[in-house]
C-alpha cells in the first residue's frame, strides 16, 4: 500500500529542487547590475587542481557596475584573470597588480530582450519538471487503487497534488517576473 502523504511530501520536494534549480539559474544571469553570482561557475588554477573563484580571492560588489576580485595570493592574479577569460562571463578583467576589476556594461535592449528570452526558456524547463513531477504522481496514485487505495483518498490526494503544483508554478512565474523587470530596468 502506497503512502500518500510521504508521496506527495517527495513530489513536493521535487518541485521545490525545480524552483531552487530556477532561482540559482536566474542569478547567474547578468542584467547589467554588478552581481558576484555571475562568477559562481569561474574555476581557477591554483596550486595544480581547479578551485572555485571565491576560495582564492575576497569577490565583492564596491558598486553597482564593478565586480573586484582581491586575490590572497598575488602570484595568483594572472590565474585568475586567465579563468575569468576562459569562462562564459564575457566581461574582460582589468588589473592594478593587487585587485581585479570586472565592468559591468550597460545591455542595450536588444541584448535584455535576449536576456528575457533566455530567462524564459529556463522557467519553461523549471515548469515542465514541476508537471512531469506531477504526471509521475498521478500516475503513481492510479495505480495504488489497484494495490487498495480507496477512490476518495486518490482523489483528496490529487487535489493536495494539484495545489502544491500551482504554488509552485505560481513561484516560478513570480521569480521569473521579478528576474525580467530587473533585466528591463534601465
Amino acid at each position: 500500500m502506497i503512502d500518500v502523504k510521504a508521496t506527495l511530501s517527495n513530489a513536493e520536494e521535487r518541485m521545490e529542487m525545480a524552483a531552487m534549480f530556477l532561482d540559482e539559474s536566474l542569478s547567474r544571469i547578468r542584467a547589467g547590475r554588478a552581481n558576484v553570482a555571475i562568477l559562481d561557475g569561474v574555476r581557477v588554477n591554483s596550486y595544480g587542481s581547479m578551485v572555485p573563484l571565491n576560495q582564492v580571492a575576497n569577490v565583492s560588489c564596491p558598486d553597482a557596475r564593478t565586480i573586484a576580485i582581491r586575490p590572497w595570493d598575488k602570484k595568483a592574479i594572472r590565474d585568475i584573470e586567465k579563468a575569468i577569460m576562459d569562462s562564459d562571463v564575457g566581461i574582460t578583467p582589468e588589473n592594478n597588480g593587487e585587485i581585479i576589476r570586472l565592468g559591468i556594461p550597460q545591455p542595450t535592449e536588444e541584448r535584455r530582450r535576449e536576456l528575457t528570452k533566455q530567462c524564459n526558456k529556463i522557467g519553461e524547463k523549471a515548469k515542465v519538471e514541476v508537471r512531469n513531477v506531477r504526471g509521475e504522481i498521478k500516475d503513481k496514485l492510479k495505480k495504488a487503487i489497484k494495490d487498495g487505495l480507496s477512490e476518495d483518498n486518490e482523489k483528496d490526494a490529487e487535489l493536495d497534488l494539484q495545489k502544491i503544483h500551482d504554488k509552485y508554478i505560481k513561484k516560478i512565474d513570480e521569480l521569473l517576473e521579478a528576474k525580467n523587470k530587473e533585466i528591463m530596468t534601465v
